[in-house]
């Protein structure tokens, strides 16, 4: 093909490479052997059997539910007495079932009701689906069994970000620990998180020390760490309800009488005489041991893989794995969520949906969807944001069991249309442009005309620099003119 003006409009970002030396997915990407579990832990068909037995209760409520064909989507009054009356369990029992059974994915709420979750449907023939499943419910302790209602919600917060790491000590120390010695560390993490948050400009702490009158050292609690004496004791109380919480859900033991150390007693903790439960032990349970242990290889596997966005922020991880194929980035997704509350990690992660970048906001829903039944408060919380409704949208319907390629129902066709651009939005920043025109198929408009007639009216912000980009790379000089032109009417306020 000749031209007048001989010009290549594709604008290539990467040089073409033959098949054989173009880069590949990273299948191979540890020779470092597959871990083994630590030395006693049962094998899978067992720990699948322990949860199993640890949950029947969630199970007889989900099948309840599944029964009624249809339970209201919220456990109302009514429905809990129903319920107790049918498993012969009183209400309480049947509320902290009900929920346990939504955390690990029994049940899924759908158009205001309750159906069964595919997980209950394999509960009986699929190990794995089992300790998933039970793995979210750890993940999710702190709503299995909410904190006392006088707690303090920053407290409370600081605590349930500190989980991890007293997790973390007691199955590294492979057998009990002191509680006392559990509470130095819990007082430990929470005096480096309430160090992190403080950020006290120099200026202004200048002026102050020159202005005011120096007053006696009170010690580092007076700087942010949790040693004054209220302090103490509110972690205590918190300590003990993480405990309790984590025990009701099968990680762990308390014991009231130690156990000696493989040193004797003095090995089990060193920590002051006088601290509350000085004399009670924690340990891990097989499934605790298990899931901690799972999660530490995350961790590692993650620190030692080329893309190590592990201690990254949300936005920086996002980055890092937008060059990697689906498996890997889903494993650096996961390692990167082993490794934080995850709380704080989908809070994170819905902040950074909300840049501008696009490519960052379709990979964050991403992550989400690794995260699972703990994201959907707040994912259902950023339905009505404009900028993340149609990913929320699509996110709420495949948790609750919809087809990938059939998610798309779920939306409007001008959510449909907002989405349609945002996608686009990201390939312009990231990708090559044959793509951006492959991308104008996927439209749920008929022509291209009715395209840019909603794309006009949906108002995305990002519209005028979409249709450019569109009109540059596309090889039809006649749909490129008119692509152009409604870009100019939407640069200009035209209709």
């Amino acid at each position: 093909m000749t031209s007048r003006t001989p010009r290549d409009s594709r604008l290539r970002l990467v040089r073409n490479r033959p098949m054989a030396t173009a880069r590949r997915p990273a299948v191979n990407r540890g020779s470092r052997p597959a871990p083994r579990p630590p030395e006693g832990t049962p094998p899978p068909a067992e720990l699948a059997r322990r949860a199993r037995a640890g949950l029947t209760g969630a199970v007889a409520v989900a099948h309840w539910a599944a029964a009624e064909h249809g339970a209201p989507g919220a456990l109302s009054d009514e429905a809990a007495a129903r319920a107790a009356a049918a498993l012969g369990l009183s209400e309480p029992e049947v509320r902290s079932d009900w929920d346990r059974a939504r955390l690990i994915g029994l049940i899924e709420h759908h158009a205001g009701t309750t159906r069964p979750g595919w997980r209950l449907q394999a509960w009986d023939r699929d190990d794995s689906a089992v300790l998933r499943g039970w793995v979210a419910l750890l993940d999710a302790w702190s709503l299995a069994c909410p904190a006392p209602a006088a707690a303090e919600p920053t407290a409370v917060a600081e605590v349930v970000e500190a989980v991890p790491q007293l997790l973390s000590l007691l199955q590294l120390s492979a057998g009990p620990m002191q509680i006392s010695a559990l509470l130095d560390m819990l007082r430990q993490r929470v005096a480096e998180l309430r160090t992190e948050r403080c950020e006290v400009p120099q200026d202004a702490t200048e002026l102050r020390d020159a202005t005011e009158p120096q007053e006696p050292a009170r010690g580092a609690g007076s700087a942010g760490s949790p040693d004054d004496a209220e302090d103490t004791a509110t972690l205590e109380g918190l300590l003990d309800w993480a405990l309790d919480a984590l025990s009701s859900v099968g990680a762990l033991t308390v014991r009231e009488e130690p156990q000696d150390g493989p040193d004797g007693p003095e090995s089990a903790g060193s920590a002051a005489d006088d601290a509350k439960g000085d004399s009670r032990e924690a340990e891990l349970s097989a499934l605790g041991n298990w899931a901690v242990w799972v999660k530490l290889e995350q961790i590692c596997v993650a620190a030692q893989s080329p893309a190590g966005n592990i201690e990254q922020p949300a936005a920086d991880m996002l980055r890092g794995c937008a060059g990697l194929t689906p498996g890997p980035a889903r494993a650096e997704y996961r390692a990167w969520l082993a490794a934080r509350p995850v709380g704080s990690a989908v809070t994170e992660l819905i902040e950074a949906a909300r840049g501008d970048d696009a490519l960052l906001r379709g990979l964050a829903f991403e992550a989400l969807r690794v995260v699972g039944a703990p994201a959907e408060p707040a994912v259902r919380a950023v339905v009505d944001e404009s900028c993340l409704r149609p990913y929320a949208l699509l996110w709420l319907a495949e948790h609750e069991g919809a087809d990938p390629d059939e998610a798309l129902d779920a939306l409007t066709r001008e959510e449909a249309t907002w989405l349609w651009v945002d996608t686009a939005a990201a390939i312009s920043d990231h990708g090559e442009s044959p793509l951006l025109v492959r991308h104008l198929e996927s439209a749920v408009q008929g022509t291209v005309p009715a395209l840019l007639e909603e794309v006009r009216a949906v108002g995305h912000p990002r519209t005028v620099q979409v249709l450019v980009a569109l009109a540059a790379a596309h090889p039809d000089p006649a749909l490129a003119k008119a692509v152009r032109r409604a870009a100019f009417q939407v640069h200009t306020g035209g209709a």
